[in-house]
């Protein structure tokens, strides 16, 4: 086991929870614009941590944990979608002399003791489970890491999904049009990532024609005072988020977290590169979200706008990455009033959030269901493309219980358990 992993996810997770015990950050997009609520004393703390579990528990089990579980790296969604459970369910006081209450004291120190000891078992376990599986008679994980082939070299296209949602099938095809000659034209030119390409190619027609809708009104007085209100909050609690992006940046240079499925598979097979050009397409793409989100609220991101993960993999050791680290998440919260401003005059770019995040989630869906299928079938050939698409299909007709997303690698894993049984009993062999 890695110590540095079990060192940095511990203190994440600690920090995770404390932030949203005090209401300073949470990570669950869902939950942000319910923490007002609590701090506005509109809503109990057990209502709240109630909802958080509701939100978050699922996606840790459907989705953080078996994405977590196909490399070494740990799905950022894993962690902080746990303390965000961890965080609201302890007690704490929103008032300014909080540290005279000794509830609040205590709930703090709770939220941080659970967040940390959440974060080391999440390393432990994951580990446990991944050496339980080689000691058996097939071997899987080396097969797992192709499940994200097919997410990063289709990743490029959900900016043309999002413009067909937005503006228009036939405005999707000229989009998608336009980025499959982006990343032909780079191939032929001899561009080593010529997906790299397609992806900035995306980018740039969807903010073309997000930025071509008529420019809103400017922002009203009453407006802009709750934006100066919520951002002044989050200002007042910058350590905290500093010392987050200082951990989340080393995170990210070691190798040991990573903020979305399609950069942790890109990091997992070596492709560094590819890791950093899709953190800046995502962190682009949930701006308008991630910011509006905070400055109705007054609750930051947990890991920021996403650039964190950018300036940790392209520094070149983890000093850098955490100085680094700090100073982006700084700048991402101290600039929200701006970036709210430039998105209320440009209504389109705000309309493109929920569109981006619906096309990212249909790619996902689909890439994560072939690539598991094309995984499970190396080490089960014929049964493997059975087993998750029989899976699949099931978790349909229950009415999706498990997450589209998600049941794929779900699939693939338990076609491995179910082949290592059946060796067991003879009923299987393995392929030469």
């Amino acid at each position: 086991m890695s110590w540095a992993k079990l060192i940095v996810v511990t203190l994440a997770g600690a920090l995770g929870a404390v932030m949203a015990n005090r209401g300073i950050a949470v990570f669950h997009d869902g939950l942000r614009p319910v923490m007002p609520e609590l701090i506005e004393g509109r809503m109990r703390r057990i209502e709240l941590a109630s909802i958080a579990f509701g939100l978050s528990f699922g996606l840790v089990i459907g989705f953080g944990i078996p994405f977590s579980l196909t490399s070494a790296i740990l799905l950022v969604h894993c962690l902080w979608l746990g303390t965000d459970i961890i965080g609201t369910w302890f007690p704490g006081s929103f008032e300014k002399d909080w540290m005279k209450d000794r509830r609040s004291v205590m709930g703090l120190i709770g939220s941080a003791v659970g967040g940390a000891l959440y974060g080391a078992l999440l390393v432990v376990g994951l580990q446990a489970i991944v050496k339980l599986f080689e000691r058996l008679p097939v071997k899987v994980f080396d097969s797992l890491g192709q499940l994200g082939d097919p997410i990063v070299f289709a990743f490029a296209v959900f900016h043309a999904v999002a413009v067909a949602y937005q503006y228009g099938i036939k405005n999707g095809i000229i989009a998608f049009v336009i980025t499959v000659l982006g990343r032909q034209i780079a191939s032929a030119l001899g561009q080593a990532k010529p997906d790299g390409w397609a992806l900035a190619v995306g980018v740039v027609v969807l903010a073309i024609y997000a930025m071509r809708e008529k420019k809103g009104a400017e922002v009203g007085e009453s407006k802009a005072t709750v934006f100066a209100e919520r951002a002044g909050r989050i200002r007042r609690n910058l350590p905290w988020i500093a010392v987050t992006g200082a951990l989340y940046g080393i995170a990210c240079n070691l190798a040991i977290m990573m903020e979305g499925p399609q950069s942790l598979t890109a990091l997992a097979q070596g492709d560094r590169a590819s890791a950093i050009n899709i953190t800046i397409a995502r962190a682009l793409a949930f701006i308008p979200l991630k910011a509006m989100t905070s400055l109705a609220t007054g609750v930051f991101v947990t890991d920021g706008f996403g650039f964190v993960a950018t300036a940790g993999l392209v520094v070149g050791n983890v000093v850098l990455a955490a100085i680094a680290g700090a100073i982006v998440m700084s700048i991402e919260a101290l600039s929200l009033v701006v970036v709210g401003q430039f998105l209320d005059r440009f209504p389109g770019m705000q309309r493109a959030a929920d569109n981006i995040r619906t096309a990212m989630t249909r790619l996902l869906e689909i890439a994560t269901l072939v690539g598991s299928m094309m995984a499970a079938n190396t080490f089960a050939p014929g049964l493997g493309f059975f087993g998750v698409a029989g899976i699949y299909l099931l978790n349909e007709a229950a009415g999706t219980p498990v997450v589209r997303m998600a049941i794929g690698p779900i699939g693939a894993i338990i076609v491995g358990v179910l082949v290592n049984v059946l060796a067991v009993f003879g009923l299987y062999k393995p392929p030469a």
